[in-house]
């Protein structure tokens, strides 16, 4: 069993529906040796089913599965683990409600334009998140401010470059946390 890490980080790969998180998170686990939980994967099944009929969710929706990436963050830091979760993370109000006022998380947020997302969600099939729901996603889109912890990386890259570029401006290694 691997060791605690004394300060141990966790990544929140945020941004609107199709700006990539799962395909970087996935990258940067691969790299980092760092575990990776899919946030959409603990939204309550009302709000697939809710999204899949292109309704987008309410704050009301929103806050019972923003309970449970928390509760995931907090586990991995509560346990001396690095890790990295996707979430939308899209307003203010829901970042301090993932962070719950505690250091050690970072959130990396993948920043792009309409035009740019909505043609990587016309071409993505089998997502429960219907590209009719991007303008909504990009309505509740607060960017972080300075006084988050995050840091902020362009789309536009391949997600190899997107990766690269969120590891080198974490100082992060292949084999975790630089110190």
């Amino acid at each position: 069993m691997a060791s605690a890490d004394p300060n141990p980080v966790v990544l929140v790969i945020m941004g609107v529906s199709g700006s990539g998180k799962s395909t970087i998170a996935s990258l940067l686990s691969d790299r980092l040796g760092w575990p990776f939980e899919e946030g959409d994967s603990l939204h309550p099944e009302a709000n697939v089913e809710k999204m899949a009929a292109g309704h987008p969710l309410t704050d009301e929706d929103r806050w019972p599965w923003l309970e449970k990436v928390g509760d995931w963050i907090h586990e991995r830091l509560d346990a001396g683990g690095n890790g990295i979760i996707t979430c939308s993370a899209l307003k203010r109000v829901y970042r301090d409600r993932l962070t719950r006022g505690r250091s050690g998380i970072v959130f990396v947020y993948l920043a792009g334009d309409n035009p740019t997302i909505a043609r990587r969600l016309a071409a993505r099939h089998g997502h429960f998140m219907p590209p009719t729901l991007l303008d909504s996603q990009f309505a509740d889109l607060e960017e972080p401010a300075e006084d988050e912890t995050y840091i902020s990386v362009d789309v536009r890259g391949t997600p190899d470059q997107i990766a690269e570029e969120v590891i080198r401006e974490l100082h992060l290694t292949s084999k975790g946390r630089t110190t």
